[in-house]
C-alpha cells in the first residue's frame, strides 16, 4: 500500500483521513501546531456536509454534538424579516439542514475517529521537493520527510500552494468579522438569523446547551489598527441601533474573548492536481462565509477525494485528477456566489441597502430552491 501524507490537520485534513481510513487506505497527518485543536466558533454545517458525514458514518455522532436550527432568517436593522427558510421542507429534500455545531466539537469528533491514525504535531511545512516516483516535504524544524502521495491541506495561507501557485495569494473581501460563543440560557433563540444594515451585518445561530454562536461584520480598510482594537463596548456601541435580539446578545457577552479576522478568500485556481500532490480544502478553494460552505466544501473534498481513490487504486494521480474536476467548477461557483452575496450584504449606502431589502422581499419561491439545489445537491458514490 503506497504511503498518503496529509499536510494540515484541520476540519479537511481530518475528513480527508477519516474518509481514507475507512476506503481502507493508510494516511498520516501533519500538523503544524503542537496540538490539534480547533480555532474558531460556530459553523453551520448544512445539507450537503450532514450527506457527506453520512457517507463516512459519522453524521449521527455530529448530530449528538450540535444542534438541528428549525429555520434561518435575514432581518433589517428594525427586526422586519427580509428572507426566510424553513430548514424543515429543505430536511425533506436534501437532509437535515442548518445544524449548527461548535467548531471544536466537530473537530474534536473527526479527531476522535482518527485516534488510529498517525498524527505528528509540530510539522510546519514550509516547502516540498517532487521525486519521480515520490514527495519529499520540508518542515520548518528543519526536519523532512518522504512520501508516495502528499494532500495538502494546511489552509488558506498554504506555504505549499505559495511555491507551487505564486500568484494564488488570499484576497480581502473588505469587510472586518469578531466571533464569539456565549453560555445565554436566558435567550430562548431558536432561529438563526442575520440582521443586514448599511455596510454591517451581525449572525446569531444557537449551537445548542445554551450556546449562542454570534459574528458581526463591517466594513473597514484591511489591517485596520484602531478596529482591532475593538472591544464588546465598542460593538455594542456600533450595533446599539440594531434591533433588540442583537442588542440582548452583546449584553449578554460579558468575559467571553472575541475572535477577531479580516475576512478573505482565494480567486478560483485552474487546478488542484500535481501530479502526486493534491491541494484540498481551504488551500484549494478558500472562500468568504457568506454561504456557510467554507467547511462544508471541506468535508466534501474528504468523502470525493476517498471515492475517487477506491476507483483508481493503482493510478493515484490519476484519482487525484478525477478528484480535481469534480471539484473545481462547484468550489469555483461557491468562492464567487458567496463573495457577491458578501458585498450585496455589506452595502454601505442607505438607499442601495433599503432598495436590496425591498428586491429579496420580493424574491419567488423558486429563486430560493434554484439556489438550494446548487449548494445541496450533491453526489458521493
Amino acid at each position: 500500500m503506497k504511503k498518503i501524507s496529509i499536510i494540515g490537520g484541520g476540519i479537511a485534513g481530518l475528513t480527508a483521513a477519516n474518509a481514507l481510513k475507512r476506503a481502507g487506505f493508510y494516511p498520516e497527518v501533519f500538523e503544524a501546531a503542537p496540538e490539534i485543536k480547533a480555532v474558531g466558533a460556530g459553523i453551520v454545517l448544512a445539507a450537503n456536509a450532514m450527506k457527506a458525514l453520512n457517507h463516512i458514518g459519522l453524521e449521527a455522532e455530529a448530530i449528538k454534538r450540535g444542534k438541528l436550527v428549525p429555520q434561518f432568517t435575514i432581518y433589517d436593522v428594525a427586526g422586519r424579516a427580509i428572507m426566510r427558510t424553513d430548514s424543515t421542507s429543505i430536511a425533506k429534500q436534501y437532509g437535515n439542514d442548518n445544524f449548527a455545531i461548535h467548531r471544536a466539537d466537530l473537530h474534536d469528533l473527526l479527531l476522535s475517529f482518527a485516534h488510529d491514525i498517525p498524527i505528528f504535531t509540530r510539522h510546519q511545512a514550509i516547502d516540498f521537493i517532487p521525486k519521480p516516483h515520490s514527495v519529499v516535504i520540508h518542515f520548518k524544524d528543519g526536519t523532512q520527510h518522504e512520501t508516495d502521495y502528499l494532500i495538502v491541506a494546511d489552509g488558506i495561507h498554504s506555504a505549499i500552494r505559495q511555491k507551487l501557485i505564486p500568484d494564488a495569494k488570499p484576497r480581502y473581501a473588505g469587510y472586518t468579522c469578531w466571533r464569539a460563543v456565549i453560555e445565554a440560557p436566558s435567550l430562548p433563540i431558536e432561529e438563526s438569523s442575520e440582521t443586514w444594515g448599511s455596510g454591517r451585518r451581525f449572525g446569531i445561530v444557537p449551537i445548542g446547551n445554551n450556546k449562542i454562536y454570534w459574528f458581526a461584520c463591517m466594513n473597514a480598510s484591511e489591517g485596520d489598527a484602531t478596529i482591532k482594537r475593538y472591544t464588546i463596548d465598542n460593538l455594542r456601541e456600533y450595533f446599539k441601533d440594531f434591533h433588540t435580539e442583537v442588542t440582548e446578545v452583546l449584553w449578554a457577552t460579558q468575559n467571553t474573548p472575541l475572535i477577531h479576522n479580516d475576512l478573505y478568500d482565494l480567486k478560483p485556481l485552474s487546478r488542484f492536481a500535481f501530479g502526486s500532490l493534491l491541494f484540498i480544502g481551504d488551500a484549494a478553494h478558500a472562500t468568504t462565509p457568506n454561504l456557510g460552505q467554507g467547511a462544508c466544501q471541506a468535508i466534501e473534498d474528504g468523502v470525493i477525494l476517498a471515492e475517487m481513490l477506491l476507483k483508481n487504486t493503482n493510478d493515484i494521480p490519476t484519482a487525484f485528477k478525477k478528484f480535481e474536476e469534480r471539484r473545481l467548477d462547484r468550489t469555483r461557483y461557491i468562492i464567487q456566489t458567496s463573495r457577491q452575496l458578501g458585498a450585496l450584504a455589506q452595502l454601505s449606502h442607505p438607499l442601495l441597502a433599503y432598495l436590496r431589502n425591498g428586491i429579496l422581499r420580493s424574491l419567488p419561491e423558486s429563486s430560493k430552491r434554484k439556489q438550494f439545489r446548487k449548494l445541496f445537491e450533491v453526489n458521493f458514490e
